[in-house]
């Protein structure tokens, strides 16, 4: 099956819901891989581009459907609550390298601690599970799991002037150990899930599960570009890799895709819509970052170390960032088109701001622009 670009791009939007097709924040696709959060509005804002109407921003927490945790690539994600314990054995290590990789250790580290990194892994897990007995700060916990753990498995800390578990060791093990995160706490605040159990292997099954979700979301993808959106080997994840699969090629270049999906990948709606998008929304998650925007240099500005902007995405194009100026209840929009836009579009990305503001709890003031 041979396609182009533009089909892609009009394939991920339809699956993705941007046509804001969606109808309540918990049923959406997305949450399918995990939405990504960030300072408590990035998942809000994701969820914004998708329905019809803005979310509430109580829209996850303990008593909800949905749940902050850290999950993939130890970043906080939003996740359906019903789905964490098969979560955590899809991320769950399944090789001592895969163990060393979400520690962030090397196996000469490892060899020189003289405990496997699959024994470290487990031991964080059961730390964390018997230290989280009530809602506890970050610091807290550290501090706590810290003397449960071999000092082998601590690590020097300049700020801190002591030594104390890894925060890779903190976040990799957090799920399996059955917690969560109280949203909008800086420092977090962790808690024990409700009726969570303890994870001790690892879950294939969900796992492949989790590759196909990734697949029919952001694919045609490879083994390559899922590992790394889970953050794990290329190896491993090639255990649990889907049976039920067609190969693509995208301008010569060969991917894969559920057979279920082929039908929408073949004949798409047009990505005909204006979107301001959070820089951690699922779309631009995708490990085929050429695909989505060519310019290296657009790339650069995208996808900064830190500091990530958002995107103005124009009919399924990246025509531009946004980023938030906060004074006191009222809400600026910088935003930088990476080429003039028609006035009509303008328009668009003006309501769009308003939405923004919205989920902000904020009033709009202005939208500034610049080229």
């Amino acid at each position: 099956m041979k396609i182009s670009r533009a089909q892609v791009i009009a394939y991920r939007v339809q699956a993705q819901q941007l046509h804001r097709t969606g109808r309540q924040a918990r049923g959406l696709a997305v949450l399918d891989i995990g939405v990504q959060d960030s300072a408590g509005e990035h998942a809000r804002l994701t969820f914004d581009a998708r329905l019809p109407s803005t979310p509430r921003t109580d829209a996850y927490g303990p008593d909800q459907s949905l749940a902050l945790v850290w999950s993939l690539r130890g970043a906080p994600h939003v996740h359906r609550r019903g789905e964490l314990d098969d979560l955590a054995g899809a991320l769950y290590p399944l090789s001592e390298a895969d163990a060393a990789q979400r520690l962030n250790e090397t196996g000469p580290s490892v060899a020189r601690a003289g405990i496997s990194a699959l024994d470290q892994y487990t031991m964080a897990v059961e730390a964390m599970r018997d230290v989280v007995r009530k809602p506890m700060s970050k610091g807290a916990v550290s501090t706590a799991v810290s003397k449960a753990m071999p000092k082998p498995m601590l690590r020097a800390c300049r700020s801190c002037k002591t030594s104390h578990i890894s925060d890779s060791a903190m976040r990799s093990s957090f799920l399996a150990a059955g917690l969560e995160l109280r949203p909008d706490t800086a420092p977090p605040v962790m808690q024990r899930r409700k009726g969570a159990r303890i994870t001790a292997e690892p879950n294939v099954t969900a796992l492949t599960r989790l590759v196909r979700n990734y697949l029919t979301l952001l694919g045609p993808a490879t083994a390559v570009h899922a590992a790394g959106y889970l953050d794990a080997r290329r190896a491993d994840v090639e255990q649990a890799w889907p049976a039920d699969l067609i190969e693509v090629e995208v301008d010569g270049v060969t991917g894969w895709l559920p057979a279920s999906a082929g039908r929408a990948l073949a004949s798409p709606p047009e990505a005909e819509l204006v979107r301001l998008l959070s820089g951690f929304d699922p779309y631009l998650q995708a490990r085929d970052r050429d695909l989505i925007v060519p310019d290296k240099v657009v790339q650069k500005a995208l996808w900064p170390v830190l500091g990530r902007p958002g995107v103005v995405f124009v009919d399924g194009e990246v025509a531009g960032t946004w980023r938030p100026k906060a004074a006191s209840k009222k809400l600026t929009l910088l935003i930088e088109e990476f080429a003039p836009l028609p006035p009509a579009v303008r328009e668009q990305i003006d309501a769009e701001a308003e939405r923004v503001a919205a989920v902000r709890g904020m009033e709009l003031a202005a939208v500034s622009r610049s080229s």
